[in-house]
């Protein structure tokens, strides 16, 4: 195959090559197109990045109103009267944790020895098959309960409205919510992996900062509307469906499953050059695959930063989840339960500097764009810390910190996946997915408890210096690309 024919079509196999060596590859397409097109237009112009990127905003929308979904089936159906929601709701949220930590890497190993293709149009299919089945389910279940033996709890676990319970009645029909739940996210710890490692398949290396910085805006355009529009979209499927002779529970689950169902008919038509031999060799223990990934990890000084900069990245932002209801209780006309407004704004600032990293980020290094989104993630915080008595400084500061962050996020994903050969990536994002979503906990249950000891600021300003262990950590990157 001649250098022109691997410009104009990317394959798998052109992928292995840049990726054995990127500076070579880069030394190729810079002197076969003088001036390229930079930016979002040629991104756009791919017919196959259309087809993965509009699968995924069917998938992420279906995501995000699948929690308001199983939210209004747990006041439909479970809430008792002035019984508070929060705790049904958290049983949802760890059985829709608990596969984001534990099997991500696994499933990382699985998509590199299956079909992207594959993966992607079956995780989505079967999602929506679950989906579908729920307002069935809890037909069927409706009134059963199971009993629960408890007395071999201690006393202190066992008691509940002053009384000591010697049995817990579980509905049955809450149980398989939870299993559902449970199978939804650990199908999705496939797709994640999976998608990132077909962005490259069906993009050149020299758009990859362009098609990051679309899929991050996509990401978080898709995480506020979601949220935002997920319950009336909700309630006015349920009243269609009610006109129509078809219960409120049908009507609800049918938007989610059809946009699972969508995404997964659309991703069918992706084109992304895998060979059907590459999957048919023998393959060596998953544990091996695992310890592979690792030891890439480790001899890849470049890949390895980039991802600690993507867990310190989440770890910021999972720790400013949980104080943003902290600051929403203390700003001057801000009530705690209005603390989306905040992660909002934030959302927002990282939204259009996913934007501009899109149009202009390819005229620098990307060690550079992740040094300046770190100093500018401090400096944010910083402010921040000292802007909680005013809303609107607040809502600045926030949208502030949401800009750099894209000057962190999409610059270090699309340094892995650049970095990253065709036969590690799953594996590689796979560690990743799992990292990430254990960033993502732990702050979750750290964060209050360090608010409640130290204060607000103190521990605004220890993100601040996380922020910038990850500006140096960029800056090293960058020394030794240099050498």
């Amino acid at each position: 195959m001649t250098v022109s024919d691997s410009e104009t079509t990317p394959t798998p196999i052109n992928k292995t090559l840049d990726a054995a060596n990127p500076e070579e590859s880069m030394a190729r397409s810079n002197s076969s197109k003088k001036s390229p097109r930079q930016g979002f237009a040629p991104v756009l112009e791919n017919p196959q990045f259309l087809i993965l990127w509009i699968g995924q905003v069917f998938s992420q929308l279906a995501d995000k109103v699948y929690l308001v979904l199983m939210i209004a089936f747990i006041a439909g159906h479970f809430q008792g009267e002035n019984q508070p929601i929060s705790g049904w709701v958290s049983a949802i949220m760890i059985a829709f944790t608990i596969p984001a930590v534990f099997f991500g890497s696994l499933a990382g190993v699985y998509v590199d020895r299956w079909s992207k293709k594959g993966v992607l149009v079956i995780s989505n299919l079967i999602r929506a098959a679950f989906v579908f089945i729920i307002p069935p389910l809890l037909w069927l279940s409706q009134g059963d309960t199971l009993t629960l033996n408890v007395s071999w709890l201690p006393h202190w676990l066992r008691s509940w409205h002053n009384q000591t319970q010697e049995a817990f009645l579980l509905p049955l029909g809450f149980l398989i919510l939870l299993v559902l739940t449970l199978v939804d996210s650990t199908i999705t710890q496939f797709f994640a992996p999976a998608e990132q490692a077909t962005i490259p398949l069906v993009v050149k290396r020299r758009h990859l900062l362009s098609a990051n910085s679309l899929f991050t805006t996509t990401m978080m355009a898709m995480t506020i509307v979601g949220f935002a529009i997920g319950e009336p979209l909700l309630e006015v499927a349920s009243h269609l469906a009610e006109n129509l002779g078809f219960s409120w529970e049908e009507g609800k689950a049918f938007v989610v499953g059809i946009s699972y169902l969508i995404a997964g008919l659309l991703l069918l038509l992706l084109k992304t050059g895998e060979k059907r031999e590459q999957y048919e060799k023998e393959q060596p223990h998953v544990l091996e695959d695992i310890k592979d990934g690792i030891r890439y990890l480790g001899s890849n000084h470049r890949v390895r930063n980039a991802l600690i900069q993507l867990v310190i990245l989440f770890c910021i932002f999972a720790a400013l989840s949980v104080l943003a209801v902290r600051m929403a209780e203390t700003i001057p006309g801000m009530k705690a339960e209005q603390f989306g407004f905040l992660l909002a704004t934030g959302g927002l600032g990282m939204g259009c500097g996913a934007a501009v990293l899109g149009g202009w980020g390819q005229q620098f290094r990307n060690h550079q764009l992740g040094l300046w989104g770190s100093m500018g993630m401090a400096v944010s915080l910083v402010g921040l810390s000292l802007s909680t008595s005013s809303l609107w400084l607040t809502l600045l500061m926030t949208t502030f910190l949401g800009v750099f962050a894209a000057f962190v996020g999409v610059p270090m994903q699309t340094t892995i996946q650049a970095e990253t050969p065709v036969d590690m990536r799953g594996k590689v994002f796979g560690l990743q997915n799992n990292a990430v979503n254990i960033a993502l906990s732990l702050p979750l249950a750290l964060a209050g408890i360090a608010e409640t000891f130290f204060g607000l600021q103190p521990v605004l300003l220890s993100l601040g210096v996380m922020a910038i262990a990850g500006g140096i950590l960029t800056w090293l990157m960058g020394m030794k690309e240099s050498v």
